[in-house]
Order: C-alpha cells, then sequence, then structure tokens
C-alpha cells in the first residue's frame, strides 16, 4: 500500500478514530525506540557488600525466649 492511499484512508476517518490512531502509531514508534537494556558486568558491587561472621548467631535480646 502506498503512502498516499494510506493518508488518504486516515483522513476519511471521523476525528476521534483518527486520534485513537495516532496514538497508537506513537505507541509503536515509542517501542521501536526503546533502547535495550544494557546488562550490568558481574562483580560490580564486590568489596562493597560485606555480612557478619556472627550473622546466623542468636541475638542476646532473644536469649530469654529460647
Amino acid at each position: 500500500m502506498a503512502a498516499q492511499d494510506l493518508f488518504v484512508k486516515i483522513n476519511s476517518l471521523p476525528e476521534d478514530i483518527r486520534k485513537e490512531l495516532e496514538e497508537y502509531v506513537d505507541k509503536l514508534l515509542k517501542r521501536l525506540k526503546k533502547e535495550p537494556k544494557a546488562k550490568r558486568p558481574i562483580g560490580l558491587m564486590k568489596g562493597k557488600i560485606w555480612i557478619a561472621d556472627d550473622f546466623d548467631e542468636p541475638l542476646e535480646d532473644f536469649k530469654d525466649y529460647m
């Protein structure tokens, strides 16, 4: 279908339908422009997060309940 034929068909639509079509075309164009998300490199947070050696040990505050 030639662009000119499509233009004629779109112009023959009622105003509310043209508005809906415009929103749909905008949505499609936005989807095409989305760039793929960059993958984060492995080990990015290495050395920035730590867990205490006694992490699994019971807390002193709960001794009475154990």
